[in-house]
């Protein structure tokens, strides 16, 4: 597309007809802030996802489930890192967008915004929170931006295995003693709520206008979260847990469920470092950051001028 658009117009047509954007092309300004943004919360929910069960590894019930979450973590942080890249490549540096999020001025899904307490959390984030992000970036594998929809079938392809991970250890609880059902029953309780929000509020199709105009959102949120219900929600009843959700039912004639709304402004305040566990999560990335500065500065490149005065 390089030297062939040079108007917002001639933008929307090439988008429209299933044109690609590559990040050298020529893009209105408001859709590269658009890509950014989406770029950048979904790489900081990864990399801070990851922190909720970074610190089950040494606590894993066995040396294969050990291995397994050291794996799924690993996965996430990697997934942050490509997304990382991709913004550089649209000229936002990695040390600005981690700068922003440890000082919070930037955000990620308030999903991640919880601290975890048992071993059950472990297979309820990963089970179905993960089966939520794919629905999400499902929605995303036509997006019109080239470089993210080439990255998103990779994560979509693991977070699949995390999914079967989270299961796994599910199963595994619900086959067992009674401590370990009531412990699977508990952790869902807690985090059915914020599951709920996961996808976002129900929007109006005008505020999404240009987004959809631009092909970077596949779906409204509602749609997405529909999805979700429609295919866990039997599963989760089959393996007779409950929903704490006394307004739970599906309608017949709309083919929809419904359930207690969210707080959205509530939400918007988790999301914004209002949560549970967001600055402790954050002070942990910043000292992190800080006790490993010196790697980053020992292979920082040299500066030219320095390096001809040695």
């Amino acid at each position: 597309m390089a030297g062939t658009v040079r108007s917002e117009q001639e933008f929307i047509a090439h988008v429209q007809s299933g044109g690609v954007v590559e990040a050298g092309d020529w893009m209105p300004e408001g859709y590269r802030r658009a890509v950014i943004r989406f770029i950048e919360m979904h790489a900081n929910s990864e990399y801070m996802g990851a922190l909720l069960e970074r610190d089950w590894i040494a606590r894993a019930p066995t040396l294969e489930r050990r291995i397994a979450i050291t794996s799924k973590v690993q996965d996430e942080v990697g997934h942050a890192q490509h997304l990382y890249c991709l913004l550089e490549d649209l000229g936002r540096p990695r040390a600005e967008v981690l700068s922003d999020l440890l000082e919070g001025r930037s955000r990620y899904n308030s999903f991640f915004h919880y601290p975890t307490a048992s071993w059950a959390d472990v297979g309820i984030i990963a089970w179905l929170s993960d089966a939520a992000s794919i629905i999400a970036q499902k929605a995303l594998l036509q997006t019109s931006y080239g470089p993210y929809r080439r990255i998103l079938p990779k994560i979509c392809w693991e977070e699949a295995f995390h999914v079967v991970h989270g299961r796994e250890i599910m199963r595994t609880l619900l086959s067992g003693t009674r401590q370990q059902r009531d412990m699977a029953q508990e952790a869902l309780t807690r985090w059915w709520p914020r599951l709920i929000y996961f996808h976002g509020p129900p929007t109006p199709a005008e505020k999404d206008a240009d987004l959809t105009i631009w092909k970077l959102k596949g779906r409204p949120n509602e749609d997405m979260r529909q999805e979700f219900l429609r295919l866990y929600i039997p599963k989760i009843h089959k393996w007779g847990l409950q929903l704490p959700d006394p307004q739970l039912s599906f309608d017949e004639p709309s083919q929809r469920w419904r359930y207690t709304q969210a707080d959205w402004e509530q939400v918007r305040l988790i999301g914004r470092g209002q949560g549970p566990a967001s600055q402790a999560q954050l002070e942990i990335r910043r000292r992190a950051m800080e006790d490993n500065r010196w790697v980053a500065e020992t292979l920082a490149p040299v500066p030219p001028a320095q390096e001809a005065s040695r």
